[in-house]
């Protein structure tokens, strides 16, 4: 979780004055947690007050916020020729320097000038193969995150449909379908997020700060925002989600049990 959504979550918890209360969930939403079950038990309240919430501070929570850190470049890199793809490094070095030495019919490529391109050259691959892999993993973490937040989104419009369902026992259905879809996307949603920590990006060198900015002047994200924008502790915000999925279906099934109850008493 970023600092920002941190601290407009802490914020949320301990809001105490009047009419704060909906400002604050405003604040946590644009600053990124857009779990309503989330917000309900931060702020102590249910579900349906945090979308009358949303909605008075003219959010509506059906649009989900992108946010700056959204991935949207992941179009093929070519950078002096890398492409950052690991089975063709060697030639794509061994070409890199040829065009050099072509380039440069006076100089020694055994020489210091030499050298030196090559060692650049080394800092070039192994930073475009890098980017390219770290790229990728938060890439991929962000879509299924947000097809998570979608997922658990739907279970609650799936449960407020119930309210005013003809066909109550469809809809129940439909239900129950949307929690089991939302627990595979969390599950899913951990392991992205915890692929995506194990590859932190960093330049270790001027080499390579050299390397990434030309990467960046080629069109391609910066990638500190999204790196920021990562969960900190997947497992520990997957135990969250998956709880407070589950105590709310819990709950659930045994309002509808009421209901099928009631349904079934002779008139």
């Amino acid at each position: 979780m970023s600092t920002r959504r941190e601290d407009a979550m802490t914020a949320l918890r301990d809001w105490s004055s009047p009419g704060r209360r909906a400002a604050l969930i405003a604040a946590a939403w644009q600053a990124g947690e857009t779990t309503v079950s989330a917000l309900a038990e931060a702020a102590r309240i249910t579900r349906p007050t945090v979308y009358a919430d949303l909605r008075s501070q003219g959010i509506d929570p059906d649009h989900r916020p992108k946010g700056t850190s959204v991935i949207t470049n992941l179009s093929p890199l070519d950078i002096e020729g890398f492409t950052g793809v690991g089975e063709t490094m060697d030639a794509e070095y061994d070409a890199a320097l040829r065009r050099w030495a072509a380039q440069h019919p006076d100089l020694d490529p055994r020489g210091p000038e030499g050298h030196a391109e090559g060692m650049r050259l080394v800092a070039m691959m192994d930073t475009v193969a890098r980017y390219a892999d770290v790229r990728d993993r938060l890439a991929r973490e962000q879509v299924v995150r947000a097809e998570r937040d979608r997922l658990l989104h739907q279970v609650e419009l799936r449960w407020e449909a119930l309210s005013t369902a003809a066909a109550w026992l469809a809809a129940h259905h439909a239900y129950a379908l949307a929690v089991d879809e939302a627990r595979i996307a969390i599950d899913m949603w951990r392991e992205r997020a915890e692929s995506a920590h194990k590859r932190p990006f960093f330049c270790a060198s001027p080499r390579d700060e050299a390397a990434y900015r030309q990467i960046q002047e080629a069109g391609h994200p910066a990638l500190e925002d999204a790196m920021a924008d990562l969960d900190q502790e997947p497992g520990v915000t997957t135990y969250a989600l998956r709880s407070n999925l589950d105590q709310a279906h819990e709950r659930r099934k045994e309002l509808a049990a009421q209901t099928l109850g009631l349904a079934k008493e002779p008139a």
